[in-house]
């Protein structure tokens, strides 16, 4: 007999009882069955269930269809006018047999059949759509209030998702374009907002664009239409652009006396290098004033004696 690890003696060895083994999944079992508990027949009976109510599904739609087509061709002359339907060249109509989508997606242009009694269509407008967002009060990035609205152009390119996969494309397309709106220009300087305009409307139209994809809506294009300031903010930035352009003239001006009083000074060398320069100049200038028609009187004096006075 083995002494296990931890006994001192005979007796301890004897009274030593082996630990129980572990546990698993697979050696429970249940006190009136030798057989382990098993979920397949469970499983089989809920598949069969579910299979079963799809059959009967099956079986009433197709009673119900079986039963309209006896309906329209006991009333055939009549029941055309109410088969047969028209979409125009921008429309497509989506077609719901007993709540389902039929397949091959949207109907049209041009004719398409119904059954009456168990079919639904809707009419879905793929023409390009504008509306105009209301104006937004906007903070923007630089703490300052400013009422901005935009033009948004949409169209639908897919009638199915536009009609399965929200319950009014138009109206959530609207609410977006306001809301994104909103937290683009939020994100932005007054002077940004009035500068890029072209830019916050690109990120706006790729933003609208992602999230109405999955309604079935593509935006084409966006438009600021209008940035409109308080009256205070207007003044004050009105006083700031005249106080910047009363800066430049002047700044204008005086390099423009700088540039005079240089090209004087060069003048007045060349004078006085050839004192004959001062004669022609001095013939020039009474040329000038007897070519205008004025009441000037002339008196010419010779350089020689203002040369003689100024020795």
């Amino acid at each position: 007999m083995q002494i296990p690890e931890g006994a001192t003696s005979m007796s301890q060895a004897q009274h030593y009882r082996a630990p129980p083994p572990p546990v698993t999944p697979s050696s429970l079992s249940f006190p009136f069955s030798d057989r382990r508990f098993d979920l397949k027949p469970f499983v089989q009976i809920s598949n069969s269930g579910n299979q079963a109510s799809e059959d009967e599904v099956g079986v009433c739609a197709a009673l119900l269809t079986f039963c309209s087509y006896i309906l329209i061709m006991i009333t055939f002359p009549l029941s055309l006018s109410y088969c047969i339907k028209v979409v125009q060249e921008y429309e497509r109509a989506v077609i719901f047999r007993l709540g389902r989508l039929l397949k091959g997606g949207a109907k049209g242009p041009g004719i398409f059949f119904i059954v009456p009694c168990i079919d639904t269509y809707r009419k879905v407008d793929l023409r390009t759509v504008s509306f105009d967002v209301p104006p937004q009060e906007v903070l923007s990035r630089d703490s300052v209030t400013v009422s901005v609205d935009a033009v948004v152009y949409y169209r639908v390119n897919n009638p199915t998702m536009a009609v399965a996969n929200i319950t009014d494309y138009s109206h959530s397309t609207r609410l977006l374009a306001a809301t994104t709106l909103r937290n683009v220009l939020g994100t932005k300087n007054l002077s940004e907002i009035l500068a890029e305009r072209e830019t916050i409307s690109h990120t706006m139209q790729a933003s609208l664009d992602e999230a109405t994809d999955p309604w079935g809506v593509k935006v084409e294009r966006v438009e600021i239409k209008d940035v409109r300031l308080p009256v205070q903010l207007q003044r004050a930035m009105a006083a700031e652009a005249e106080a910047a352009r009363e800066a430049r003239a002047k700044v204008i001006a005086a390099e423009g006396e700088h540039k005079a009083s240089r090209a004087l000074k060069e003048a007045a060398e060349v004078i006085a290098e050839s004192p004959a320069a001062l004669q022609l100049r001095y013939l020039q200038t009474l040329n000038t004033i007897s070519a205008e028609k004025n009441s000037t009187i002339i008196f010419p004096i010779p350089v020689d004696v203002l040369t003689h006075f100024l020795k």
